[in-house]
């Protein structure tokens, strides 16, 4: 025994050390340019010749910022995640304008809309725009959540009106994304407000803002102001999107008080369920926001380039804002997708049920032209 213990301990520490040089090559090789590039690498391109414009990913990356980070955090693989979640959580705290303890780290829609499917019994209606992202809904449909679709307005938006209406005493949450996912459409800030008000006296408001920080003005447009006014109101964001970090998904929710130390309680938020490198990731993304700036313009340009390509097809779309294109086609969206498939172009799945409108992420500028001509080829 004396003599195998040193032998274990070696052929681990090898081992930890082949993890963290294997990660740093890693890393050396990531995006290392100071900012989206509009040339990306040609030679990248054609090495993976297959283009992949399906879930939202940002085609830029993360800041260099986290990078470095990352490669200081590779020293530190065997910690749990710490004091480094209350530190993201004070960060996050002082953007948002709301106290430290009404942050909740962590992809919290899925075990919110659990919490929220149980609590009460099986029956409670929860509301949420067809076609849409469900995660929320999906989540409490298991355990005897009801869910009530509203359909998209003729614009692509949440019908707010349509909501109200179907609101009553057994609707347990209304959930809306803004800007939706699929259409991208972004709400009017005034009426989403207005309504957000009155549905939060008659029961839980859950915003989805993944991709809000791709406006120039998200911070004026976001719900968490009815979160600072006491509503009962959840609003939630992630660093998967703009921050380009879906490789170490993290979010955060931002909530009432007495809510968020129910939820809390309840192991919503725990920092031993945060992945540390995510957690530090997230903080130094945070720290840049000038390259988040530039990612946000450079999407800007290539969306109006998507746009115009639209208009030129004759097709309609809507008002995206987002980190996609949203478009109605003579075709159906699975018939578009194998043809683009045969050019090598991924563009995912359809969304019922609009079956012939087709979402398409938006990539680096080579891969959009790519998209652009294969497009005016299936559609022409």
């Amino acid at each position: 025994m004396g003599r195998a213990e040193p032998a274990r301990l070696g052929r681990r520490a090898w081992l930890v050390a082949s993890a963290r040089a294997g990660a740093t090559v890693l890393l050396t090789s990531a995006r290392g340019h100071a900012g989206p590039n509009p040339q990306p690498d040609q030679v990248a391109l054609a090495a993976s010749p297959r283009i992949n414009v399906s879930l939202n990913e940002s085609a830029y990356g993360p800041s260099p910022r986290v990078l470095q980070s990352l490669r200081v955090e590779l020293h530190g693989l065997e910690r749990y995640t710490g004091a480094e979640a209350g530190a993201l959580a004070r960060q996050i705290a002082e953007l948002e304008g709301v106290a430290e303890e009404q942050v909740l780290l962590g992809e919290v829609l899925e075990p919110l809309g659990l919490q929220l499917g149980l609590e009460g019994g099986s029956g409670g209606e929860f509301l949420y725009s067809e076609p849409g992202y469900t995660a929320l809904i999906d989540a409490a449909r298991p355990v005897g959540g009801i869910a009530l679709p509203v359909a998209l307005n003729g614009r692509q938006e949440n019908d707010l009106p349509a909501f109200a209406a179907k609101l009553n005493r057994r609707t347990r949450a209304v959930f809306l994304v803004n800007p939706h996912n699929p259409s991208g459409t972004v709400s009017d800030a005034s009426e989403l407000k207005a309504a957000v008000r009155e549905f939060a006296k008659k029961t839980l408001v859950v915003v989805d803002e993944a991709y809000l920080d791709y406006l120039d003005d998200w911070q004026a447009r976001s719900l968490v102001e009815r979160v600072r006014a006491g509503e009962n109101v959840i609003v939630f964001r992630t660093f998967s999107k703009l921050h380009g970090l879906a490789a170490l998904p993290l979010g955060y929710a931002i909530a009432p008080r007495k809510l968020a130390d129910t939820l809390r309680l309840r192991g919503l938020g725990s920092a031993r369920s945060l992945n540390r490198l995510a957690v530090r990731a997230a903080a130094a993304s945070l720290h840049d926001p000038a390259y988040l700036a530039r990612v946000r313009a450079q999407v800007r340009v290539e969306r109006t380039r998507y746009h115009g390509v639209l208009s030129d097809l004759k097709l309609r779309y809507s008002a995206a804002q987002a980190s996609f294109v949203f478009f109605e086609c003579a075709r159906s969206q699975p018939e578009l997708a194998a043809a683009l498939a045969a050019e090598g172009i991924d563009i995912g799945r359809a969304f019922p049920p609009l079956l012939n409108w087709t979402r398409i992420s938006i990539g680096l500028p080579a891969e959009n032209q790519r998209v652009h001509a294969a497009l005016r080829r299936a559609l022409a």
